[in-house]
């Protein structure tokens, strides 16, 4: 049975991680690290978030965002 969705508020902080696959690290190249970002860049402009810091880790890339409005909802 499927989780159901997150219900994301606006003005609330949310603390965001992802993993690698098999938790190894796969950000290695500075290619791979730009195009991460870059896909940060891209869903910061369809969603409206605020990212207030961003941190690269080994195998997680960890982040701090604030939801701008109800229509920011990111389904993950």
């Amino acid at each position: 049975m499927p989780r159901s969705p997150r219900n994301f508020q606006p003005g609330f902080c949310y603390h965001i991680t992802t993993r690698c696959n098999n938790r190894e690290f796969r950000l290695t190249r500075l290619e791979c690290r730009e195009v991460f970002l870059y896909a940060i860049k891209k869903a910061k402009e369809k969603y409206g978030f605020k990212l207030y810091a961003l941190c690269i880790m080994s195998n997680a890339p960890l982040g701090k965002s604030k939801v701008k409005s109800q229509k920011s909802k990111v389904k993950f």
